[in-house]
C-alpha cells in the first residue's frame, strides 16, 4: 500500500511533532489527517476521518490509549476496516512485555528512527490487501484489546466486603450483595437491589480485587453480577445490553466483551 492516512494522538506538543517529523521521512506517503492531545478527542477524530493507522500515545487526558482504542473497537462502523494501532510510551517494562505478548506494534519514547522504520515496514505490510479467509482487523483487534485491559492477576483473596464513606460513617456491604460496579467520573457506583453508594478505588484496580468468575466485566466502565444477568437483548443496530434482577435499568455490553453472551 503506497498511501494511507493516519491520526496522531500525543499529549505533548514537541513530542507529536517529532514523531510527524520522523513518519515524514521513513513514510512520505502517508498523509497525517490530524494530531489531538487527548484520548477523548483521538475518539472522536478517528470516528470522523477514518484513519488507517492510530498513533496512540498510553498516558493522556480523559482516556488513555488503551481505553481509546476500545471506545473506537466500540463504535466503529462495521462496513470500514478498523484502523492499525501503533502504541507510543515511554519505557514500561510491563506495558512492553505485554504489548509484545499480543502481538501488539509499539513505540518508545524518545522515538528512534530505527525502530519506526521497522514499525512503518510492519503498517505497510499490514494494510496491504487481506487474503481471503484472513482474520478480520477489527477481530483481531477485540482480542488483542481484551488481553491488554484485563487487570492483573492477583494472588490475595478475593474482597469479600466493600467500605463505603457515608456522611461521618463507613458502610460495609457484604460483596454477595453487589450487583454492580459502574465507573462514574473520580467515583465507582456500587449498586445492590436496593440502593446506591460511591467509593473512590479506580474500577481497574477494584476489578482485580474480585472474583473473575462471579463478577464480568461488560463494558470499559461496568462490571456486574454474572449470576444476577437476567437476560441479554440486541438492537437493530446489533449493540447488546443486559438487564439484571433486582435492577429496573438495562446496561450496555461493549463491542468488547459482547462475546461473553452466545448461545450455549
Amino acid at each position: 500500500m503506497n498511501t494511507a492516512t493516519a491520526l496522531i494522538a500525543e499529549d505533548e506538543p514537541l513530542l507529536a511533532a517529532t514523531l510527524q517529523a520522523e513518519l515524514a521521512r521513513a513514510w512520505p506517503a502517508l498523509r497525517i489527517v490530524a494530531t489531538v492531545g487527548s484520548g477523548t478527542a483521538a475518539v472522536t477524530q478517528a470516528l470522523a476521518l477514518r484513519p488507517d493507522v492510530l498513533f496512540l500515545d498510553i498516558r493522556m487526558p480523559g482516556l488513555s490509549g488503551l481505553e481509546a482504542a476500545a471506545e473506537l473497537a466500540d463504535e466503529w462502523p462495521a462496513d470500514t476496516p478498523f484502523p492499525a494501532i501503533v502504541f507510543v510510551t515511554a519505557y514500561d517494562q510491563y506495558a512492553v512485555q505485554a504489548f509484545e505478548a499480543q502481538a501488539v506494534d509499539y513505540l518508545l519514547k524518545p522515538v528512534q528512527p530505527e525502530r519506526l522504520a521497522q514499525t512503518v515496514q510492519r503498517l505497510q505490510q499490514r494494510l496491504a490487501p487481506r487474503p481471503a479467509g484472513a482474520v478480520a482487523p477489527l477481530d483481531q483487534a477485540l482480542e488483542q484489546l481484551r488481553a491488554l485491559l484485563s487487570p492483573a492477576t492477583t494472588t490475595a483473596e478475593p474482597l469479600r466486603v466493600i467500605q463505603a464513606s457515608v456522611g461521618q460513617q463507613i458502610r460495609l456491604v457484604p460483596i454477595d450483595e453487589v450487583l454492580v460496579f459502574e465507573a462514574a467520573d473520580k467515583y465507582v457506583r456500587v449498586l445492590t437491589a436496593s440502593e446506591e453508594l460511591l467509593i473512590r478505588t479506580p474500577l481497574k484496580d477494584l476489578t482485580a480485587q474480585l472474583d473473575a468468575s462471579l463478577f464480568w466485566q461488560v463494558h470499559r466502565g461496568i462490571v456486574v453480577r454474572a449470576t444476577a444477568i437476567h437476560s441479554v437483548s440486541r438492537d437493530e443496530a446489533g449493540k447488546l445490553s443486559l438487564h439484571l434482577r433486582g435492577r429496573t435499568e438495562s446496561w450496555p455490553v461493549s463491542r468488547l466483551y459482547a462475546g461473553l453472551f452466545k448461545a450455549m
